[in-house]
């Protein structure tokens, strides 16, 4: 399944967040900041893979209903996306 632009868009502009996230973990940790300003800092990241994971799943979602016939013969039948979703949830 080839994935449309705008999802590829919207996942890498999450990841590119989750990077800057992480290495403001790093910062604060280098820095002695207090343990809830890590830790919430830390669930922001963690909102955010899980927000990028949960974009691509659903466009994996939408190409299996509007195409079924071609998502089942690319490997992607519905019951596969819905397993990975089941794994994110």
């Amino acid at each position: 399944m080839q994935l449309p632009d705008d999802v590829t868009d919207d996942v890498r502009k999450r990841l590119r967040r989750v990077a800057g996230q992480v290495q403001g973990v790093e910062r604060m940790l280098g820095e002695g900041r207090e343990c809830r300003d890590v830790l919430a800092q830390l669930s922001a990241a963690t909102k955010a893979l899980e927000q990028a994971g949960f974009r691509l799943v659903a466009a994996g979602l939408t190409y299996c209903l509007e195409n079924p016939e071609e998502a089942e013969a690319d490997g992607y039948a519905l019951e596969n996306v819905q397993k990975m979703f089941m794994k994110l949830a």
